[in-house]
């Protein structure tokens, strides 16, 4: 059952699951809360845990033309501001890791604990930078192909003949995110600030999700990364790419329940 709160001149909607410590799960580009939904009802039967859709995602109102990492910051904390919350962990996706550290360098008094779940702390380099602007070029002449293919281009090569229906529930909700709302992400995607200082600075408790398979985002360059964390907790899937939490969902809730155990003791 989805929830809903005022942000700027439009609406944000969540999911409130559970009772307890709060987690906040932000999904990736071309998701929403329901992606996350094996996970919040594994997370839930201990924890408090808040599903929030990012700006046009989801059941989330468009705002503008560029997603900034910084507006979907501002809009969890409307949502948290909303139901009272002051202190949570974020476990953020792709896209919703890249929200969860601007939201660290803005609201750093609120957190517990961050997840960067298949993300990372750097800015996009200009190879892949100029591989957005190429993308919000196909978005434009066809957006339902382009949602289709990148979905599937996100799970391992391997794990396509055995995972055909959770490809199916990403892409279903892929489908239905705006053709605007797209462009607005990929632009906010391309013009976020490196932020892996914040990783060698905080003192809580911090998790990579890495997959061995991720053709986004190189195993390699998320391990060294994660050398800057001083409290660090890493999952390592050998057999996935970039959604671990559809391709090895029993090891990614029990790795965050540990996680999530070591930022609330």
């Amino acid at each position: 059952m989805l929830r809903s709160t005022q942000f700027k001149k439009g609406t944000i909607t969540f999911s409130d699951t559970g009772k307890g410590r709060a987690v906040v799960m932000l999904h990736g580009f071309l998701g929403s809360a329901q992606i996350w939904e094996n996970a919040i009802g594994s997370l839930s039967k201990q924890y408090r845990v808040i599903a929030i859709d990012l700006p046009g995602h989801g059941g989330s109102d468009c705002f503008g033309y560029i997603h900034t990492m910084e507006l979907n910051a501002k809009c969890v904390k409307a949502v948290m501001d909303h139901l009272r919350l002051k202190k949570y962990v974020i476990i953020g996706h792709s896209m919703g890791g890249y929200t969860g550290l601007a939201f660290a360098d803005m609201f750093p008094d609120n957190l517990k604990g961050l997840c960067l779940y298949h993300s990372t702390a750097y800015d996009d380099n200009s190879e892949k930078k100029r591989d957005r602007t190429r993308s919000v070029k196909v978005v434009k002449a066809n957006h339902t192909i382009f949602t289709s293919e990148v979905i599937k281009n996100l799970f391992a090569e391997k794990n396509k003949k055995y995972l055909k229906e959770e490809i199916a529930f990403a892409q279903k909700i892929a489908s239905k995110v705006s053709k605007q709302a797209i462009i607005a992400s990929l632009e906010g995607m391309k013009d976020r600030p490196n932020r892996d200082l914040i990783l060698g600075m905080v003192h809580y408790p911090v998790m990579m999700v890495i997959g061995e398979h991720d053709t986004s985002l190189p195993s390699a360059q998320l391990l060294e990364q994660s050398e800057m964390i001083k409290n660090k907790h890493i999952l390592y899937l050998e057999h996935d790419a970039h959604m671990g939490f559809l391709e090895s969902p029993i090891a990614s809730n029990a790795a965050l329940k540990k996680f999530l155990r070591a930022c609330f003791k």
